[in-house]
């Protein structure tokens, strides 16, 4: 069990860094509204799905496991 407590002390420790920095920075220019963000609006509401956002971060986020995971 000491390397699962390890590992949440250090996903936890991400956590704050990673919060600490949105709340620094307030948002990050340009995420959000990339070509291929799905945003339609109507009359009485609206839909926004950000698809191109999603893709884009999943791809960092696969890079940095696959970088940092290797032994």
């Amino acid at each position: 069990m000491a390397p699962l407590g390890k590992a949440l002390i250090v996903l936890g420790l991400v956590m704050v860094l990673l919060g600490t920095l949105v709340w620094g920075l307030g948002s990050v220019p340009y995420l959000g509204r990339l070509p291929g963000d799905i945003y339609i609006r109507r009359d009485n509401w609206s839909l926004y799905f950000p698809l191109t956002t999603c893709i884009l971060l999943s791809i960092v986020i696969t890079l940095l496991f696959s970088f940092f995971g290797r032994r």
